[in-house]
């Protein structure tokens, strides 16, 4: 997408945050507030003192009470999974620096804040949820990144402390070593496809922008147990919205704040 075209996607979801955040909504009930499931996006950054996608933004999120974080995966030169969600790191680091061109000692000696896969696993698995998303390249390699993805999480159980998600079918290809239960597609303009996929394919469930997944939609994979995740919720009466229509998974950049305020009306 152009830079133009991002600020358009950008400036649409502001306006949209903004109206929610303006229309009251009924308090959720408790039984919504217990089983609230808050996932923080990326981890809880301003990418100014604390950056995304590092072991620093995680560790406040989960300090807040999230359930779960997620994070991007992608693949340096020599194919070690690390955790960065844009292609270089220009935009969060400053260093005009390209992941896949980078080999992991390279990558660690210009960005020792950029974790490793495992390094996210080893302190926050098992403990918090993990939700993984999958970055695609094009520098090859896919056996070596299925291995090694396969044993970085080894160590956990697949759809209890981790899904894997991807805008990308092909990308699932990945991770074969693991159950359609734990794959978790993330629908983006392309909603009525990844709904009809997500469904026969039986996967975990459907994840995306709040305005896609209407309430028709959100039930139609519930009853076939499916679990549904939006993202990304800014504001209480946002926050309200989507327990009152069932959302399994919060996802948001606001972890810290929702948590807080899912507290307070628990202990009302």
């Amino acid at each position: 997408m152009s830079p133009a075209g991002l600020d358009l996607e950008q400036f649409a979801q502001c306006i949209a945050d903004f109206f929610f955040m303006l229309v009251p909504r009924p308090r959720p009930s408790r039984k919504a507030l217990d089983e609230c499931l808050i996932i923080s996006h990326r981890g809880e950054h301003d990418n100014r003192q604390v950056k995304e996608n590092t072991l620093e933004a995680f560790a406040v999120a989960v300090d807040a009470g999230v359930w779960g974080i997620e994070f991007d995966v992608r693949w340096t030169r020599d194919w070690h999974p690390v955790v960065i969600h844009d292609s270089d790191a220009k935009r969060v680091f400053g260093l005009d620096l390209d992941v896949a061109a980078a080999s992991l000692q390279e990558l660690r000696l210009q960005l020792p804040e950029i974790p490793t896969l495992a390094e996210v696993v080893e302190r926050f698995g098992g403990k918090y949820h993990l939700m993984i998303e999958l970055k695609r390249d094009e520098n090859g390699g896919e056996r070596i990144k299925a291995e090694r993805l396969r044993d970085t999480l080894n160590s956990l159980e697949a759809g209890v402390d981790y899904h894997i998600l991807a805008l990308d079918f092909e990308l699932f290809e990945l991770v074969e070593f693991t159950s359609p239960a734990a794959l978790l597609p993330v629908a983006t303009l392309n909603i009525g496809k990844f709904s009809r996929q997500t469904l026969a394919r039986n996967f975990a469930g459907l994840s995306g922008q709040y305005l896609l997944l209407n309430s028709k939609l959100i039930r139609r994979h519930q009853r076939q147990g499916q679990k549904i995740g939006t993202g990304f919720i800014a504001s209480r009466f946002a926050f309200y919205r989507e327990l009152n229509r069932g959302v399994d998974w919060i996802f948001t950049n606001h972890a810290l704040r929702l948590c807080a305020l899912r507290r307070r009306l628990l202990d009302d």
